[in-house]
């Protein structure tokens, strides 16, 4: 491995309670813890892989979802190289699909056009062939697609910090894209 090192701050946000600490772990440690512990104000991981033979940093910051947070949010988000929006793709959990405009606004604001991968969680919970297909659904891919496509958001992916579904995958396209960014 080259002794060169590139560090990315990645910004992981969205409502509370969508999976956001969870598909971290899922990505960093290739676990899933099954309690809930809610995030307070902002939790920090750090994780290293080789790409390309040059380590790579990844400085994940996974920020708290609840309103009462959201004062703090802009100083988060400063130095950001990328974001990753989490939204539910439980039924039940609509609204979070409903906010992820909000997310990616104040993402914007603060940090301009750096990438953002939009990412459906809990994928595990819905009938995936109903969603994909049905366009009754708000989630479904057409609309959740056409929604990232609008709005700058450079790929869409579904993912199951549970099952691990779609997860390495939706990181290491945001990591490849940071990577390119910086060795242009």
């Amino acid at each position: 491995m080259s002794e060169k090192a590139y560090g990315f701050k990645i910004t992981v946000v969205g409502d509370a309670a969508v999976g956001k600490t969870s598909l971290i772990k899922r990505y960093t440690t290739n676990s899933f813890e099954k309690d809930y512990i809610s995030t307070l104000g902002m939790q920090f991981s750090k994780y290293e892989e080789d790409l390309n033979g040059e380590l790579v940093e990844l400085f994940l910051w996974d920020l708290a979802g609840q309103e009462s947070f959201s004062t703090l949010r802009d100083r988060f988000y400063k130095g950001s190289s990328g974001a990753i929006i989490v939204f539910s793709l439980a039924p039940e959990e609509i609204e979070t699909y409903r906010h992820i405009d909000i997310w990616r606004s104040n993402i914007k604001e603060v940090c301009g056009n750096i990438p953002v991968i939009l990412f459906g969680n809990k994928a595990d919970l819905v009938d995936q062939n109903a969603i994909a297909t049905s366009p009754n659904y708000e989630t479904s891919d057409v609309h959740v697609k056409k929604f990232a496509q609008d709005h700058n958001i450079m790929e869409y992916f579904k993912t199951s910090a549970l099952t691990g579904q779609g997860v390495s995958i939706a990181f290491k396209k945001l990591v490849d894209k940071l990577y390119q960014r910086a060795t242009i």
